[in-house]
C-alpha cells in the first residue's frame, strides 16, 4: 500500500492507495469515530456491487450502519437528491460525532461531501472512490457540491475529508468507458506541469487501461501526489489550484449542453476540452500545431473523444457555448477563465483571450457560428 498526505496543517489527511482496502474499511474509519455509527452514501450501481459485503464488514467490526442510495449518474448532483440524502441522514439520527462515508464515483463524492459540509453545520466524512476519475481527482481536495440548471458545480463548499481510501480492486467492475473517462484526468496532470509523467503515460497507457495493477497504482499515485501538493499550496483555488481546471471551461459548457444525461461523461468532456485548450493556445501563438497534434493524437489513441459528437442539428452554437463559459464559477467580472499552455507541461491561467480567437477554436470543434 502507498500512502500520501495532503498537508493542510491541523486538517491534514491521508490518501491510502492499494489492493483489498475495502475489506478493511473499518480500520480507516475508527480514528474518526466518536461513537460506532456511520452513514454510507452510495448510488444504485455501486450499492448493487458492494453493499452486502461493506455492511457485513462494518457490522462485524461493531459499527451501526445507515445506507442511502441515489440514482447512478450526474443527474443525482441535484437539489432534490441533496435534500433526499439530508433528510434520510437526519431520519437515521446522525449527530455531529458521526461520520459519512462516500462510496462511489465523483457524483457520490461531491454530493455526499456537500451533505457532510451542510448537515448539522458540518460532519466528518471519508471518501471511498470507486471510479478512476474519483480516485485520481474528485475525491482529493475538498471540493463538494451539486449542479444547477445554470451550470455545473455552482452550489457547493470546500470541505476536506478526513481520509481517502483508494482500493484499486474496485476498478475491476468499472466499465471500459468509465475507466477511459477517468484516464482523461490522469492525462491532465501530465499536461499541467509534469511532462515526464506525460511521457510515461504515452508509453504505458495500454497497461493502465488494461488494468495492470502496477501501472494503475503508479498512475493513481502520481496523480494524487500532484493533486495533494496543489491543494496544500492553494486549498481554495486562489491561484495555482486553478490549473487543475485545464480543459474544464470548455468541458463544463459541453456538459451543460448535453444536459448531464449520460451522453457525455465528465472525463470525456475534459478530454475534448483539453484538445480545445491546446488548439486555442496554438491560435494565440503559444504552442505549435505539432504540440496540438500530439495531444489530440494521444487522446484519440486512448479511445477518448477529441471533439463534440452532438447531432448536426443540435450542436451547441458559439454564442451558447460562450454564454455557458461566462457563467462558469471561475469567471470573474464576466471574463472567462482559461487554462492555456506555453508548452506541453507548462500550463498557465489567462483571462486575456480575444473573442474572435476563441470563436475560431469553437468553430473548429464543430460549433456553428450562430
Amino acid at each position: 500500500m502507498k500512502t500520501l498526505t495532503v498537508g493542510l496543517g491541523a486538517r491534514a489527511y491521508e490518501i491510502h492507495i492499494g489492493s483489498g482496502l475495502l475489506a478493511r474499511l473499518s480500520d480507516y474509519l475508527q480514528p474518526f469515530l466518536k461513537r460506532q455509527r456511520v452513514l454510507v452514501v452510495s448510488d444504485t450501481t455501486v450499492s448493487g456491487l458492494y453493499r452486502a459485503s461493506v455492511e457485513k464488514s462494518l457490522c462485524a467490526a461493531g459499527l451501526e450502519v445507515g445506507w442511502v442510495e441515489v440514482p447512478a449518474g450526474e443527474a443525482s448532483k441535484s437539489y432534490a437528491c441533496f435534500a433526499q440524502v439530508c433528510d434520510q441522514a437526519l431520519a437515521f439520527g446522525m449527530e455531529r460525532s458521526d461520520v459519512i462515508v462516500a462510496l462511489g464515483g465523483g457524483v457520490v463524492g461531491d454530493l455526499a461531501g456537500y451533505v457532510a459540509a451542510s448537515l448539522l453545520r458540518g460532519l466528518d466524512f471519508v471518501q471511498v472512490p470507486t471510479s478512476l476519475l474519483a480516485q485520481v481527482d474528485s475525491s482529493v481536495g475538498g471540493k463538494t457540491g451539486i449542479n444547477s440548471p445554470h451550470g455545473k458545480n455552482l452550489i457547493g463548499a470546500f470541505h476536506q475529508p478526513k481520509a481517502v481510501v483508494i482500493d484499486i480492486d474496485l476498478l475491476n467492475t468499472l466499465s471500459d468507458r468509465e475507466l477511459r473517462a477517468g484516464f482523461a484526468e490522469v492525462i491532465k496532470y501530465g499536461l499541467i506541469d509534469q511532462p515526464d509523467f506525460y511521457d510515461w503515460l504515452e508509453a504505458n497507457f495500454g497497461r493502465v487501461l488494461d488494468r495492470d495493477p502496477e501501472a494503475l497504482t503508479q498512475a493513481i499515485y502520481r496523480s494524487c501526489q500532484a493533486k495533494a501538493e496543489t491543494v496544500a499550496a492553494d486549498e481554495t483555488e486562489k491561484g495555482r489550484r486553478a490549473l487543475l481546471n485545464l480543459g474544464h471551461t470548455f468541458a463544463h459548457a459541453l456538459e451543460a449542453e448535453a444536459g448531464y444525461d449520460g451522453r457525455l461523461l465528465h472525463g470525456e468532456a475534459v478530454a475534448i476540452g483539453m484538445v480545445m485548450a491546446h488548439d486555442l493556445s496554438a491560435r494565440l501563438g503559444l504552442i505549435s500545431d505539432q504540440d496540438v497534434a500530439r495531444v489530440q493524437g494521444f487522446i484519440a489513441k486512448t479511445g477518448l473523444p477529441t471533439s463534440p459528437a452532438f447531432p448536426s442539428n443540435s450542436a451547441p452554437s458559439v454564442p451558447r457555448m460562450i454564454l455557458h463559459m461566462r457563467k462558469d464559477k471561475k469567471a470573474s467580472a464576466g471574463q472567462m477563465t482559461f487554462i492555456l499552455s506555453r508548452a506541453l507541461g507548462q500550463a498557465f491561467q489567462s483571462r486575456d483571450v480575444p473573442l474572435d480567437t476563441l470563436t475560431q477554436t469553437l468553430i473548429a470543434a464543430g460549433c456553428p457560428s450562430d
